[in-house]
């Protein structure tokens, strides 16, 4: 458990938290996640299972952990990934241990997957997991957005939409919602709501020790 600043020096233990952030395609889930973590060193990375094949210059068990298409099966079998989906014939997932020896010793995580991949974790671990939806301005915006990335073809762009729509309707699923119309202002949105996760009372284990000390 990490130990978390209370009063003039006390401190408390706190469990840590999973932050989910779902979004469509081109909404900004991965910029926000990246951001959170890059400006939060008490955030732990996860390093997803993946059945494709190593990219040049990847290691394993620094950016994925490697397996075969058996290999992977069986860890979803056993219940060893919280959440895990197979995409155009690969597998993607993420293991259980690293996570709760994560969360137990205090530390917390940022996920950014789809809503699919949120009800999995919020089945696998339902009291630790907070989510965040991000909502684009529009759908034209979205649209735009996906243009200007200018690295898909005109029919995966088209695809992108139509998913986006499926995405976008099943928001009222998530704990927090919030419109990325300014990306800055979606990260702050995005770190109030990670903070509010952190300070809340069941996650704060050593809180009531500590506020044993007081007599009350």
């Amino acid at each position: 458990m990490v130990h978390t600043g209370v009063g003039h020096g006390a401190t408390a233990t706190r469990r840590g938290v999973c932050l989910v952030i779902s979004a469509p395609s081109g909404a900004g889930k991965s910029t926000i996640a990246n951001a959170l973590r890059a400006s939060d060193n008490r955030l732990r990375h996860s390093v997803s299972v993946t059945t494709r094949q190593p990219r040049p210059g990847e290691k394993e068990g620094t950016h994925y952990h490697f397996r075969t298409m058996e290999q992977f099966e069986a860890m979803a079998a056993a219940g060893e990934l919280l959440e895990w989906a197979t995409v155009f014939g690969r597998g993607y997932g993420t293991p259980r241990a690293p996570v709760e020896a994560a969360l137990a010793a205090g530390h917390d995580m940022v996920f950014d997957i789809d809503w699919q991949g949120h009800q999995q974790i919020r089945h696998a671990l339902p009291h630790d997991v907070v989510s965040l939806f991000v909502l684009p301005p529009s759908l034209e915006e979205l649209e735009r957005r996906l243009h200007g990335r200018a690295s898909d073809h005109p029919d995966e762009i088209a695809r992108r939409m139509a998913a986006a729509r499926d995405e976008i309707s099943h928001w009222k699923e998530f704990d927090y919602a919030i419109i990325n119309m300014e990306l800055d202002r979606a990260i702050d949105q995005a770190r109030a709501v990670l903070l509010a996760a952190r300070l809340a009372v069941a996650r704060q284990t050593g809180l009531g020790q500590f506020v044993g000390t007081f007599g009350v």
